[in-house]
């Protein structure tokens, strides 16, 4: 229950650990009906998969509002972002507020406090997780609040923060993403991975678009798991698209907004 951590915790909100047989009554970000979200389908599975090496979700449930924010974290070994960070406990993802009451309020720094209560727990080095001022990925400034610094950066403006429980213990790195380009130079790439369900949206009608608009060559790519996506040309690991060696989507976007960046491109 969250009762304890200041006066603006709403007394009928709580954190609720998700496990394989939870999940489907919670959904994730938003995403409940199996039958019509296929993405939800593939993230039950690789959740499955994953918790079994250590990964967790804890999900923020208001009693009258339902599902109102997570916090998804895995060992290190396990992470699902271009990075070496064995030993970590490594923060997939957090938000906070479907509705804007639940902003503010504390709710994400508690959610933090609880991954860091479990690294220490389970003796692991410290905390790390990938950060950057845009679209599904958290901001730094809330982890610069609990102590996290900066460890590493990778283009264009990711930067990887980390609690270290001991200022001996190696610092988290991204890995070479530059290396793995070399394997996207001919034609247009769209690189995903389950982890992330917002993956799934748009990316069958970007790949029309790239091959009937843009004449290309278009190929999905599907990261079958934690290795392959440590060999993501990205530092947003779970996503990215990619055309003739150059990333020109970090992140998940609309098919509007891919045919705006390959008329800029290709005219």
């Amino acid at each position: 229950m969250m009762g304890t951590a200041g006066p603006e915790i709403m007394a009928d909100v709580t954190l609720v650990d998700i496990t394989p047989e939870s999940i489907v009554d919670y959904g994730v970000c938003g995403y409940k009906d199996l039958k019509k979200h296929r993405e939800l389908r593939r993230k039950i599975d690789w959740f499955g998969e994953y918790y079994a090496k250590g990964l967790r979700m804890k999900a923020l449930v208001s009693k009258e509002h339902g599902y109102q924010g997570m916090i998804e974290y895995i060992p290190g070994r396990y992470a699902h972002r271009p990075v070496d960070a064995d030993g970590y406990l490594f923060i997939h993802c957090i938000f906070v507020g479907f509705r804007k009451e639940f902003k503010g309020k504390g709710y994400a720094s508690l959610m933090i406090d609880e991954c860091i209560r479990e690294a220490r727990e389970a003796g692991m080095h410290g905390v790390a997780v990938v950060v950057r001022d845009g679209p599904f990925m958290a901001g730094r400034d809330i982890f610069v609040r609990k102590g996290f610094v900066p460890a590493d950066a990778a283009d264009p403006d990711f930067e990887l923060l980390a609690l270290k429980f001991s200022p001996d213990t190696n610092d988290p790195r991204f890995r070479d993403m530059k290396k793995h380009l070399e394997e996207y130079r001919d034609g247009l790439f769209v690189i995903r991975s389950v982890q992330c369900p917002y993956t799934e949206k748009n990316t069958n009608a970007i790949l029309e678009s790239a091959r009937s608009r843009f004449n290309l060559k278009a190929t999905l790519i599907d990261l079958e798991d934690s290795d392959a996506v440590q060999n993501s040309p990205c530092a947003f690991g779970t996503f990215c698209i990619v055309h003739d060696g150059k990333v020109i989507s970090h992140h998940p976007i609309s098919n509007t907004r891919f045919e705006n960046i390959m008329k800029k491109r290709v005219g």
